[in-house]
């Protein structure tokens, strides 16, 4: 083995010992979570002049996801939240109050929406003034717009995670089931940096950082495992499993070090503004969407235009071909799993932000979604990923008009399964291909 394998390994392990006792200084740092039998909890009542509503529907959105509950007999409802401390946004669905009722509040110009706080007693309750009055409705369309515009702010989210998949896959036909967990690294990495309980770093130093590290980590999960398993020529079956035993193995490593609970990243909590008609976007939403659009044009720029971009897609069509031509295989699957890591982790940091919070399971949540992207684009095509992430995204968020925010991830997934009846390759079909 030359120096230079030498230095570069000493190098990767130095960095990933580094991220692994900031891990263990933060899991010192870490409160202790609430038991499962005693957890954060956010009720209520909805009651009109003393008597009990039931059927009313009302949405708790916030640190955790939205969660969708309905009042029983006696007009109560509560759900259940995974962290104390944290603002949540209760909203009650007014078109599930009885005709000619509303709520209303005169001080308020959304009274059937309420923001509230959970505090160290880990309760809070929630109620709101039931009466006589004109409802504040949402047209259809206006809802339609909104879903339709987060939908592609989902969709482009999705697509760094999917090509990085994409391009795995091509290059080297493993489908790999970590590829969530290189996601999920990427948050936590970052947490890790920016995070008040760690090492605080300002954001626009610590996201990049995070960024790194996790195509560091793409690279070091290569060198110690893909790499010498290439050599040995294990077949893509047995190397899927070896994917499915990885990502278990890290998704635990994850919830030991950082817990149960939902972490959040800085500004997680920012209030949204209007854009145009009932739209609305946080800063935070804008900026993730540009960054999405900004590094996907990038990547489309370096895969061809580059040199080692155009040997990439040369290694997907015919790798021993490409290996007689006098391209190093060897070293442009190196540079994939770097790329695919980054794209996985900036995804993570996104990601973070959109649910929003930080689990260890949280890439394991739309590890599907990112195979549906694939599938549904077409198998080894990075262009064709883009398309199917964007296409997953809009249905995801659309179809939670009409189906419970809890399904609306299976929604995508009947629709991958009605397009490839009708198209087996993939919307751009070409499988033999990258771009």
């Amino acid at each position: 083995m030359t120096t230079r394998h030498v230095s570069g390994r000493r190098a990767i392990a130095a960095v990933f010992g580094l991220l692994l006792v900031l891990l263990g200084l933060f899991a010192t740092a870490t409160p202790a979570l609430a038991d499962e039998d005693d957890p954060y909890r956010i009720s209520g009542n909805v009651q009109l002049d003393g008597e009990p509503l039931e059927g009313v529907v009302l949405t708790v959105d916030g640190p955790g996801g939205e969660q969708e509950v309905e009042t029983d007999e006696n007009g109560q409802w509560h759900v259940n939240v995974p962290e104390r401390g944290e603002t949540y946004v209760v909203t009650l669905d007014e078109e599930t109050l009885p005709e000619g009722i509303a709520v209303v509040d005169a001080e308020d110009d959304t009274p059937n929406v309420k923001e509230v706080e959970v505090g160290q007693g880990g309760r809070v309750s929630v109620n709101f003034f039931i009466g006589e009055g004109e409802r504040n409705v949402t047209s259809f369309f206006d809802q339609l717009v909104q879903r339709v515009i987060q939908g592609i702010s989902f969709g482009l989210m999705l697509a760094l995670a999917a090509i990085g998949l994409s391009l795995v896959f091509g290059t080297t036909g493993i489908s790999n089931f970590a590829h969530g967990e290189m996601v999920t690294f990427g948050a936590i990495a970052a947490y890790l940096l920016v995070g008040p309980a760690t090492v605080a770093l300002p954001w626009w130093l610590g996201y990049p950082i995070a960024v790194v590290l996790s195509a560091l980590f793409g690279l070091f999960l290569d060198v110690i495992l893909w790499r010498p398993l290439r050599r040995r020529r294990v077949g893509v079956v047995q190397l899927m499993i070896v994917s499915i035993g990885l990502s278990l193995a890290l998704r635990y490593t994850f919830q030991l070090f950082i817990g149960g609970g939902t972490l959040q990243l800085p500004g997680s909590s920012e209030a949204k503004i209007p854009l145009f008609g009932a739209v609305q976007m946080s800063v935070i939403d804008l900026v993730s969407l540009a960054i999405s659009i900004v590094v996907i044009v990038a990547f489309a720029l370096w895969l061809t235009r580059s040199r080692t971009g155009k040997a990439t897609r040369a290694i997907s069509d015919n790798a021993p071909l490409a290996a007689a031509s006098g391209i190093d295989v060897d070293h442009v699957v190196r540079v994939v799993w770097i790329v695919a890591g980054g794209l996985a982790g900036l995804a993570g940091i996104l990601y973070a932000y959109y649910r929003p919070g930080i689990k260890w399971d949280m890439g394991a949540q739309i590890l599907l979604l990112m195979f549906a992207a694939v599938v549904l684009g077409g198998l080894g095509t990075a262009y064709g990923a883009l398309i199917g992430a964007l296409i997953v995204g809009i249905l995801v968020e659309v179809s939670s008009l009409w189906i419970p925010a809890d399904l609306k991830y299976a929604s995508a997934l009947f629709i991958l399964i009605v397009i490839l009846l009708f198209r087996p390759q993939g919307i751009l079909g070409r499988r033999e291909r990258i771009g």
